[in-house]
């Protein structure tokens, strides 16, 4: 438990106090936001610092190592020892790092070419496959299990080829659900706060349960969620309506990653739907709206994403933005009281 709260209080410590550094040094680089002209409630926003994901990547990556670090133990008193890293971890942090540098170099091409157009399509699924590919061959590598599973295995084994197969779909598309509901300020950081909070009680409560769940390295995948709240909950501080700073592609695509990798790691594959429901709901609104404009020449919201459907409603952005948290709030409440009745249910017996 100390190591979870250690993790958390570092990230957070970390994204607030160099937020501000970076805020200021991307000013200087005239690294800002490039705003939609649609959008025309948030013009206000154009020019405003972004790519701040590389402090929350870096926050995260600090919070989850400092967390292993031990100053002080009774037998053999102060001095600097580390506790042994999990490789479940380091799949986790691996997936961050991977759909984060994608983000990145997303972010540097809309900052090259002065426009809102970053990486081509081509490009982007080519840096994604290669983060899955590695992901799935790691995945193998330690014998994680490859069976499709909600809150658990259903017993269905996808084998290497097609678990690859499932990798890269669940990476591209809860990295590509997270960016498209980075759209208002601290919508994501507010609302990740509470999805990974989630993976923190999961995690956590496969570590004490490990006969019943099996998960190896839960404790471990516990603490890097854990750090991801701490890390999303600093940004919030900066990143809240009006803000200071956007976290870029570079910090939603490594979120969305890294919310991925925790789900399959912790054999919640399709969990991950109810506790993300946000970004479903935020994703399935894009798609609805491309199928609704290509085949019946019609457009449902006024807008997709949805968030910006209700702005040109009139609602102000930061009355859709706690309101969506409310939303993100009730399908994680949701999920995590899924997930520990099918714990009780079966620990009396009900279920196998």
């Amino acid at each position: 438990m100390i190591s979870l709260l250690f993790s958390a209080a570092v990230a957070f410590l970390t994204v607030i106090l160099l937020t501000p550094v970076a805020i200021s040094r991307l000013r200087k680089l005239e690294i800002g936001q490039f705003i939609q002209e649609e959008v025309s409630g948030h013009q206000h926003k154009r020019g405003t610092p972004t790519m701040g994901g590389v402090v929350i990547i870096g926050a995260i990556t600090l919070g989850y190592v400092v967390a292993h670090c031990r100053f002080w133990t009774a037998d053999e008193g102060f001095g600097l020892r580390f506790i042994s890293f999990s490789p479940q971890g380091w799949l986790a942090i691996g997936a961050l790092l991977g759909m984060g540098l994608i983000g990145f170099f997303d972010d540097f091409a809309k900052f090259v070419r002065a426009r809102n157009l970053g990486l081509s399509k081509r490009w982007k699924f080519i840096g994604q496959l290669v983060v899955a590919v590695s992901f799935a061959a790691g995945v193998v590598a330690i014998d994680v299990s490859t069976e499709v599973s909600f809150t658990r295995g259903f017993g269905w084994d996808l084998g290497p080829w097609l678990y690859g197969v499932w990798v890269l779909l669940m990476l591209t598309a809860a990295s590509n659900a997270v960016n498209l509901t980075d759209g208002l300020d601290g919508l994501v950081a507010g609302s990740g706060s509470l999805v990974f909070g989630a993976y923190v009680l999961v995690a956590f409560w496969q570590f004490r349960n490990f006969d019943f769940y099996g998960v190896e390295g839960a404790l471990d995948l516990s603490i890097v969620a854990a750090a991801v709240v701490g890390a999303c909950a600093g940004f919030l501080w900066w990143n809240a309506a009006p803000a200071k700073i956007f976290m870029g592609d570079t910090g939603s695509q490594a979120l969305g990653g890294v919310l991925a990798a925790l789900a399959l790691l912790t054999n919640t594959h399709l969990l991950l739907l109810l506790l993300g429901g946000l970004y479903v709901l935020v994703t399935a609104s894009v798609i609805l709206q491309v199928f609704s404009f290509r085949v019946f020449g019609k457009r449902i919201f006024r807008m997709a994403p949805i968030h910006h459907h209700f702005e040109l409603r009139g609602w102000p952005e930061t009355t859709v933005i706690i309101r969506f948290w409310i939303l993100s709030g009730m399908m994680v409440a949701a999920g995590v009281g899924i997930f520990y009745a099918d714990w009780t249910v079966a620990a009396e017996g009900g279920l196998p």
